[in-house]
């Protein structure tokens, strides 16, 4: 019995070490406390975009494990969970019965984005989707370009958008099924 427990924290540790060695690799520049980006589209209103309450969540576009380009504004009037996610990641297993579970409300939307660098395979990621029967979109982040614009740390992270688009809420570490349904109500 103790070597399993002993081989299971040796895994996470050895998981977590992949998934920091892969982003401090990256060199990106947070953006600094009260700095904001600023985007502005053909008409003259400028849109607020960040990673903070109340701010237009960045958009983006990755391709499903079944092929198909997905992008956030795609599901712009609709209330969105985007959870950040790995096979190898202990908790991020630990709340995909839940996240199913949260998945089949009508009242939001969940999109799953895979850090697929991290992992061994894409047939992985599609074996853990068929051994949980995860039914929401299976979202490829092949380079974490998204990961890393979200500045996601840690796996998993959830962030909540509202119908605007906006982010309402991002929470870090595993949820379980009320915890994900508490977000949904606040929104």
């Amino acid at each position: 019995m103790k070597k399993w427990g002993l081989i299971v924290i040796v895994t996470a540790l050895f998981g977590w070490a992949v998934y920091d060695f892969v982003y401090e690799g990256e060199s990106q520049e947070p953006v600094a406390e009260g700095e904001k980006m600023v985007a502005e589209g053909p008409a003259t209103e400028e849109v607020d975009i960040g990673l903070e309450k109340g701010q237009q969540a960045p958009d983006f576009t990755l391709q499903t494990l079944g092929g198909k380009e997905v992008s956030l504004s795609d599901y712009r009037g609709e209330k969105v969970m985007i959870n950040f996610w790995a096979t190898w990641c202990p908790p991020c297993r630990a709340e995909m019965p839940d996240m199913q579970k949260f998945s089949e409300n009508e009242d939001i939307k969940v999109l799953a984005v895979n850090l697929t660098e991290t992992e061994a395979s894409e047939q992985g990621v599609q074996s853990f989707v068929d051994e949980f029967g995860l039914t929401f979109p299976i979202l490829l982040d092949k380079d974490v370009s998204v990961a890393n614009q979200y500045e996601v740390n840690p796996v998993p992270t959830s962030i909540f958008v509202n119908e605007e688009g906006k982010i309402s809420s991002v929470m870090l570490g595993a949820m379980n099924y009320d915890m994900m349904v508490q977000r949904m109500e606040e929104m």
